[in-house]
């Protein structure tokens, strides 16, 4: 934010956000900040072996826990600041918590977006009254490293403490690493016993890169569903509170991001962010027989997701769940030849859902053709049985995804 140039830089990154800070942070907002709850859920604790609690911060008015720093930082502007307005680069969910508060505070906002933003971020922000500049593809200036906005993210770890006392664990999604460096704060400070797990994209783990280095350093970024944790670069003041409290860093595919979506939707009925299912895609890998049995906090931190993607990541999980297969196969291309085929599929419990038809580039033979189908089965076992019974009947098959 531009008022941040303004600030004296004296004061050590290591001290600059204090537990004090973040509990003065937690009585600023409390008027304006969604106390989102933290409920346990049976099953997604039967699901990981862990005994998992959510913290739905998806449910803030714009979607995401980023209202929490956005409210902090504009409360603490002065009136010239104030009458002047804010400056802020984000991918989304920044600038939809502050074009939201500046709003509600009568704070001019500007947010700059990359051409690459989420259109849903963008046509909510200018909703909301911000004026949105579309702008370049990466960022040099980012929002979650400044100091007020860090002690705003930490006060959601003080909700949780307060919902979950005896949590071993929280599992914070990790992109700039402001959320990741506030929660570790607050809750060590408040239960030095608790582990702080961080989780990031595969396709851009700059905190992993970081911590390896000693220092942020710049790392590689592929895109990602987790859009909002797709960061170059982890905030200098950031990383200096995060690296010495995090007890463990993960990463996950983007496999495991769409199979968390999916798991939210179905097990929990919550629609959630790639972001904000970090927490979850972690823990329903190895690190789910680590904290067996323990008490697991996820963040689920935002729930801004684009319905055009949320369709393609549902059938992205369906695919990574085996409860969609393709295959190609050559059959008759006489009168019942694929009549065989979809019998043969539903004769294995299987239902087509979509068949393309193939003459011109079926090979020599005339007198077959190639389709290309894609079947809903029940998981991977029922995939491989039939796979298996349409070898038995005589077809040729070829799996595009699943056993070969």
């Amino acid at each position: 934010m531009t008022s941040k140039a303004e600030q004296p830089t004296s004061v050590p990154l290591a001290e600059s956000v204090t537990p004090a800070d973040i509990d003065a942070a937690a009585k600023r907002i409390a008027g304006g900040i969604y106390r989102s709850p933290c409920p346990p859920s049976i099953p997604l604790s039967e699901l990981t072996g862990c005994e998992i609690f959510c913290k739905l911060d998806l449910l803030q008015r714009t979607g995401s826990f980023k209202e929490r720093g956005a409210r902090n930082a504009l409360l603490l502007l002065d009136q010239a600041q104030q009458a002047r307005g804010v400056v802020a680069a984000s991918a989304g969910n920044h600038a939809l918590g502050l074009a939201y508060h500046g709003k509600l505070l009568g704070i001019p906002v500007t947010v700059v977006m990359p051409r690459f933003a989420p259109l849903v971020k963008v046509a909510t922000c200018r909703r909301l009254g911000a004026r949105v500049l579309l702008e370049g593809e990466t960022f040099e200036v980012h929002g979650f490293d400044d100091a007020e906005v860090i002690a705003g993210q930490g006060t959601a770890a003080l909700e949780v403490l307060d919902d979950v006392p005896e949590a071993d664990a929280i599992v914070v999604p990790t992109g700039g690493a402001g959320l990741l460096a506030g929660v570790a704060v607050a809750a060590q400070a408040r239960r030095p016993s608790i582990r702080i797990i961080s989780v990031e994209a595969a396709a851009a783990a700059s905190f992993t890169a970081s911590l390896a280095a000693g220092r942020p350093v710049e790392a590689p970024v592929r895109p990602t569903l987790a859009d909002g944790l797709a960061v170059g670069k982890v905030g200098e003041r950031a990383f200096t509170l995060a690296a010495p409290r995090v007890d463990r860093v993960v990463t996950v595919d983007e496999q495991a991001l769409s199979r968390a979506v999916l798991r939210l939707l179905e097990l929990e009925k919550t629609v959630c962010e790639g972001a904000g299912a970090a927490a979850l895609a972690a823990v329903m890998g190895p690190l789910g027989q680590e904290l067996a049995g323990r008490k697991v906090v996820l963040l689920l931190c935002g729930g801004n997701i684009d319905p055009t993607i949320l369709h393609r990541v549902i059938d992205h999980g369906l695919a990574a769940d085996s409860r969609l297969w393709r295959f190609t196969a050559h059959v008759s291309d006489r009168p019942g030849g694929i009549a065989r085929l979809t019998a043969a599929i539903a004769e294995a419990g299987a239902s087509v859902l979509e068949i393309k038809h193939d003459r011109a580039f079926s090979g020599p033979d005339v007198f077959s053709t190639t389709v290309e189908v894609t079947v809903e089965t029940a998981d991977r076992d029922h995939v491989t049985r039939l796979y298996q019974q349409l070898r038995d009947g005589g077809f040729q098959v070829i799996p595009s995804t699943g056993p070969r």
